[in-house]
Formats: C-alpha cells, sequence, structure tokens
C-alpha cells in the first residue's frame, strides 16, 4: 500500500491569492478615489463657471443700462447662445450649461438676461471652462501616475506579508501531512504572532498529542493481550495432543492452532507498530525466495519470473535452477517470504483462481481473478479486523496489514489494485 501523500502546497497558494487581492483592492481604492475626485471637482468647476457667469450678467447689465456700452465680455443675441436663454423672462437672470467644443473654446456656461420688456435684445455672458476642464484632466493624469506608484510601491509589500502568513501556514500543513504519513511525533511548535495561525498550530499540535496517547494505548492493550493470551494458547495446543484421536480432536486442534496464529500476527502487528522491527539484510535471488515463500503456503499457485529461460508455466513446486538464477536482491528474505506468503493467501481466500505470481527485476507481482480488492480497502488502506466486504470471505483483516508494515520495514513499496479485466493486483517493489 502506498503512504498517504504529504499535503503540499498548492502553488497558486495562499499567498499569490493575498498578493492579488491586495492589488485589486488597492485598484479600486484608487478608482474609487479618483472617480470621486474627479466628479466633485468637475462639479465645482461648472459651479463656479455659473456663479461667475451669474455676476457678470448682472455687472454688464448694470453698465449697458447707466451706459449703452457691453463690459465684461457680455454679447447681444448672440448666434451661440443656448435656446433655453434666447427667451428668459423679464428682468430674470438665467444660466445654461453649453457642452459645444470647438477649439480651445468650451465647454461653456451662459449667462443672460433680457434688457427691457418683451422683445427686447438678450444680454448674455460666457463664460469658459475650457482652462478650468484641462487641469482638471491633469489633475486625473496626475492621480493616475500616483495610483500605479503607489500600487507598485504596495505590491511587493503585501506580497512579503503574504509570504509570511502562507509559510506560517505551509509549516502547520506539512505537520499535518506528516501525523498523516503516520509519524505520531510530528510537531508544529511554537509559531511567531497570537493570531488564528497560531491558533490552528496549537490545536493540531494538541491533535496530535491526543491522538499518539490513544493509539500508543491500543497498541500496548492489543501487545498485551496478545502476550498474555499466547502461554494459555501454547498450553491448550500441547493439552489437543493429549485427546483421542478423532473428529472432535481434529476440529478443536484446528480451531487452537487459527487462535495460535492469530495471537501471533497480533503480536507482530504490535512489534511493526512500536517501530521495533529491523531487517536483516542479505543478497538472495528474489526468484528463488519468492517460490520458496509461495511452495510455503500449500496452495496452487502459478510463478513467472521474468527473465529465466523455461520458468513460465512452472508451479510453485517446481521452480528450478533457472528461475533460482534470476536477479539478486539485497532485502531480508524472511520478511520477504512473510509479504508474499500473506499476499498470496489474501488471494486465495478472498480471489478466485487462478493466482499468478509474477518476478520481475525488483517487483513482485501477485493476481488473482476474483471480485478485486473493495473500494474501501483502496481508498483507506487494509483496517485489522476488517476484511472490507462480506463476499470475501473469512479472515481477521491482519494478512494486508502485517504486509504492509513488513514492506514499510524492507523500505518497500506494496500498492494494491484491481485489473481492468477483474481481480485483484498486489506490487511489492523493492528498493534499490
Amino acid at each position: 500500500m502506498r503512504p498517504f501523500p504529504r499535503l503540499r502546497p498548492a502553488r497558486t497558494s495562499l499567498r499569490r491569492k493575498i498578493a492579488a487581492l491586495a492589488a485589486v483592492t488597492a485598484c479600486l481604492v484608487a478608482a474609487a478615489v479618483g472617480v470621486l475626485v474627479h466628479v466633485l471637482t468637475a462639479r465645482d468647476i461648472r459651479d463656479r463657471a455659473g456663479a461667475q457667469a451669474f455676476n457678470a450678467v448682472y455687472s454688464a447689465m448694470d453698465v449697458y443700462r447707466r451706459t449703452g456700452t457691453l463690459a465684461d465680455g457680455a454679447e447681444l443675441d448672440p448666434i451661440e447662445l443656448p435656446a433655453a436663454l434666447r427667451h428668459p423672462a423679464n428682468g430674470d437672470r438665467h444660466t445654461a450649461y453649453d457642452g459645444h467644443v470647438e477649439g480651445n473654446l468650451g465647454p461653456s456656461v451662459w449667462a443672460a438676461q433680457r434688457t427691457g420688456g418683451p422683445g427686447s435684445p438678450v444680454l448674455a455672458v460666457r463664460v469658459n471652462m475650457s482652462p478650468e476642464l484641462y487641469g482638471l484632466h491633469r489633475l486625473d493624469a496626475t492621480m493616475t501616475v500616483a495610483s500605479l506608484v503607489a500600487l507598485a510601491a504596495s505590491a511587493p509589500v503585501a506580497v512579503y506579508g503574504a509570504g509570511l502568513l502562507a509559510r506560517r501556514l505551509r509549516r502547520v500543513s506539512e505537520t499535518a501531512g506528516r501525523i498523516c504519513a503516520g509519524d505520531l511525533d510530528a510537531r508544529t511548535g511554537p509559531t511567531k504572532g497570537r493570531d488564528e495561525v497560531a491558533d490552528i498550530a496549537a490545536t493540531v499540535d494538541l491533535m496530535a498529542d491526543s491522538l499518539g496517547r490513544r493509539l500508543r494505548t491500543e497498541r500496548q492493550f492489543t501487545a498485551d493481550v496478545a502476550h498474555e493470551l499466547r502461554t494459555p494458547v501454547g498450553g491448550l495446543l500441547a493439552a489437543t495432543g493429549l485427546l483421542p484421536p478423532g473428529e472432535t480432536e481434529d476440529l478443536l486442534r484446528a480451531r487452537v492452532r487459527d487462535l495460535r496464529a492469530l495471537v501471533e500476527d497480533l503480536l507482530e502487528i504490535s512489534r511493526l507498530d512500536a517501530g521495533a522491527e529491523q531487517p536483516v539484510r542479505a543478497r538472495v535471488p528474489l526468484g528463488a525466495v519468492v517460490a520458496e515463500a509461495v511452495a510455503r503456503t500449500g496452495s496452487d499457485t502459478e510463478v513467472t519470473v521474468v527473465g529465466a529461460r523455461d520458468a513460465e508455466g512452472q508451479g510453485a513446486e517446481g521452480q528450478g535452477a533457472e528461475a533460482r538464477s534470476a536477479q539478486t536482491v539485497e532485502t531480508d528474505p524472511r520478511r520477504l517470504e512473510r509479504i508474499v506468503g500473506n499476499l498470496v493467501v489474501n488471494a486465495h481466500r478472498h480471489g478466485g483462481p487462478p493466482v499468478r505470481v509474477t518476478v520481475e527485476g525488483r517487483t513482485v507481482v501477485v493476481r488473482d481473478h476474483g471480485p478485486g480488492f473493495p473500494a474501501d480497502l483502496l481508498l483507506h488502506g487494509p483496517r485489522r479486523f476488517h476484511t472490507g466486504a462480506a463476499e470475501r470471505g473469512p479472515g481477521h483483516g491482519l494478512g494486508l496489514t502485517i504486509a504492509l508494515g513488513q514492506a514499510r520495514v524492507l523500505g518497500a513499496e506494496l500498492h494494491l489494485g484491481n485489473a481492468p479485466d477483474g481481480g485483484a493486483v498486489a506490487t511489492l517493489r523493492l528498493p534499490d
């Protein structure tokens, strides 16, 4: 079974997201401020131009009535006068906006007042806003440049700040990944700051402490129970030898042997859990060790050693010198036999015939033609006292657990899967 993968941070990570969010926020703020300043300034320019035109008409009208001359740029019935001001009420001053632009003239604000009664000329004054609007355009350009400069200056700061947060979160993520992979001693340790990230790190460490205590308690309980059962089970097995031969004696002896095998499996699992197992390595021919392990199961299993002449089609009991001349590997042969034996027994017990074992290079593949491994087992891995499905037949669910543990001791990779055309496939890859 492959080990749990480490939790790797996504490359489009929180750091980039925070930096992008800061940049977008800065752009939105700059745009909002720029639009607000533009609108308020444009309104102020128009209001001041209207007031200037209004006052200019009042002054020009006073001069016109006293002297009969036009002052302050006043005109009588100008052609460009907006239609709304051509017929103002008698004695009332009115203003109107003229958006027409011609060269440097316009937009403008007009103010007009009739000089006398109905039908009398209209005195009008035009205030050109183009200089003020030109200044407004320069202000817009200045604010745009200032916003871009501020964005360019703030982006590295945002990236740096986001990087600090991302590194802290990545540290917590890596710790959680190590715990998920089985390293119960992994801890995040103290983190800088008193924020939510520090709370998450402390919570992960507390979770690891609690999980470690519970697992150690369960493992110790399993080891203690198996150890305490070993002596009475051995006594039962010896006592069955004193029974008179018969069907009852055979049945009782078989059940006691099953119980003894279960106790030995529990003891082996407790040692694997405690990390007390150490491989005793030797250079051995892989094909010969696999053939011997298959032969010890006493099952009808076909063994094929790729690269060995005349090996294909030979049974477990028929592996000769050609198979034994296959590639040699440096490993613990006892543990390797244990892994292969458990996989073969599991294939016969829960799978279907024919069961084939293929050795190629440093890889050993055990294939059956039964219903295959259940989806739950492939997703979560083998679990003790859980066979995955009722149709998989009898068993305690310990064989694959032991095989996985022994593979880890050897530094090998054990992968469980299903063949496309049906059947379970267990692939053991030994390290170089």
